[in-house]
């Protein structure tokens, strides 16, 4: 009587665990655009950066559980000397893409590096929490960081 349980059991766990195509090339496109934007953070600055991957409406969540909202707003707070002067990393450890491809979000760790007016340099860990929008020209940008 095993046998009979087992083998639709398995197929079951199988065809769960087994993501469709599509989603995989969705994950993929979060994937690349979470490295794009930590590209663009090296080469054009945290502000520039924070600015061009934020939707019209991001909100990021920084110390003390503030709130910033709007992506004006999103670059005004990251154009100061702390972020002029800082570089940063992180990778998703996890992505999910929504059924319909139109929302996603991602989470891993970070690493801010800066260096103070000695040389002597700092290092901030955390771990990042990020949701992705489909844009109209199906770009990817974040609401929520």
């Amino acid at each position: 009587m095993k046998p009979f349980f087992v083998f639709p059991i398995s197929m079951l766990l199988l065809v769960a665990c087994n993501k469709p195509a599509d989603q995989n090339i969705l994950e993929k496109e979060i994937f690349n655009t979470e490295k794009s934007f930590e590209k663009m953070c090296a080469e054009k600055g945290v502000a520039e950066a924070f600015y061009f991957f934020a939707d019209d409406s991001a909100v990021i969540k920084r110390e003390n559980d503030t709130l910033i909202i709007g992506k004006e707003n999103i670059k005004n707070y990251h154009n100061n000397d702390f972020y002029k002067t800082a570089s940063v990393k992180w990778t998703p450890d996890f992505i999910d893409v929504s059924n319909d491809g139109s929302m996603a979000y991602t989470y891993g760790k970070y690493v801010w590096i800066t260096k103070d007016d000695n040389g002597n340099q700092s290092e901030f860990k955390g771990v990042f929490h990020t949701v992705w929008k489909r844009q109209k020209d199906n770009s990817w940008k974040y609401v929520w960081d």
